[in-house]
């Protein structure tokens, strides 16, 4: 209803009460006619302030529209707006949680891409190379199959890279679903030492299993298995020829415990507590690789309320344990 066809319905109304009242006295009619328009005064007053607080209400909501997050919903606590601003706060507080998300995972996405891209600008240029000594005429067939031995691996590390800074970054964004299910150490560490058995025989570097009973554990053996390489794969890298990589697992009724030690050099003790940091390679440890395998294992233990930490062992090596609790801690 319109404030004109409002106005003029009151106004009748007025009339007919003062026409009413004048068959009684005239003074009656006057006193109904002074009446009615003292209420008119009050209702049009209290109609303006709730149409303003209404204006006010729209203000806010525009505003919180144009990304304006310092709009507080406070003093609409009271009166008949109050229900309406309480639901449209709620609905605030969900847009505002939803668009924090949806940066986040944009930003997220954005160093993905930008990690990705630096990390591969190295191999990509030592294909390059590589394609551009094999155009040579006079190449021998032992150089070129060297050659081309030489682009597989790095072709294969490449998509090891993008392969796990894609895992890594869908971790962090909590966009991967972990399956749940109970399964034997003995099968995990038979999968795992499979992957990287090749590497450890080309490395000339031997893998030794001691599994104790027969262990336990509650999650994604998939995406545990993938931890396990990426640890494997690094102590095969920092053990040198003729060294022992070595993988344990044993378990009692509050945990299971993955140990994988090496007889390299060991870690800098003041490189341990960064050792898990994405892309760190500042040490003689972590200069040769990539700088993520580690991070990806630790991710992927604590995504699934396992524990992972590194230390060194004597007489020398490093050795990384892994703790996957059977109750809350």
């Amino acid at each position: 209803m319109t404030d004109q066809k409002r106005r003029l319905i009151h106004i009748l109304l007025t009339v007919s009460a003062a026409a009413v009242c004048a068959f009684i006295s005239i003074p009656c009619a006057a006193a109904a006619a002074a009446m009615s328009a003292v209420l008119f005064v009050l209702y049009e007053i209290m109609f303006r302030q709730r149409k303003d607080k209404v204006m006010e209400l729209c203000d806010d909501i525009d505003r919180i529209l144009r990304n304006d997050d310092s709009i507080s919903f406070d003093e609409y606590k009271e009166g008949e707006l109050s229900v309406l601003s309480s639901e449209i706060h709620k609905m605030t507080i969900r847009l505002r949680e939803q668009n924090t998300e949806l940066k986040r995972e944009k930003q997220f996405a954005k160093e993905a891409l930008e990690d990705i891209s630096h990390q591969l600008r190295t191999p990509l240029t030592s294909v390059m190379m590589i394609l551009g000594l094999m155009n040579s005429s006079d190449l021998t067939e032992s150089d070129r199959m060297e050659y081309l031995r030489d682009l597989y691996e790095l072709l294969a590390r490449m998509k090891w890279l993008i392969e796990t800074m894609l895992s890594l970054s869908r971790i962090e964004a909590d966009a991967v679903k972990f399956t749940s299910s109970t399964f034997s150490c003995r099968e995990l560490i038979t999968r795992s030492v499979e992957t990287v058995s090749v590497t450890a025989e080309l490395k000339g570097v031997g893998i030794k299993t001691e599994i104790t009973g027969e262990p336990d554990l509650t999650g994604d053996i998939h995406y545990t298995s993938e931890a396990v390489v990426n640890l494997l794969k690094n102590a095969i890298e920092h053990t040198p020829e003729g060294g022992t990589v070595t993988i344990s697992a044993k378990g009692n009724n509050i945990s299971t415990e993955i140990t994988i030690s090496d007889t390299g050099e060991g870690i800098p003790e003041d490189e341990l507590p960064h050792i898990f940091e994405r892309f760190y390679r500042s040490s003689e440890y972590t200069k040769n690789g990539f700088g993520i395998g580690l991070a990806f294992a630790k991710k992927m233990i604590s995504a699934q309320n396992g524990s992972l930490r590194a230390a060194n062992r004597k007489p020398h090596g490093a050795v990384f344990v892994i703790h996957f609790y059977k109750t809350a801690v």
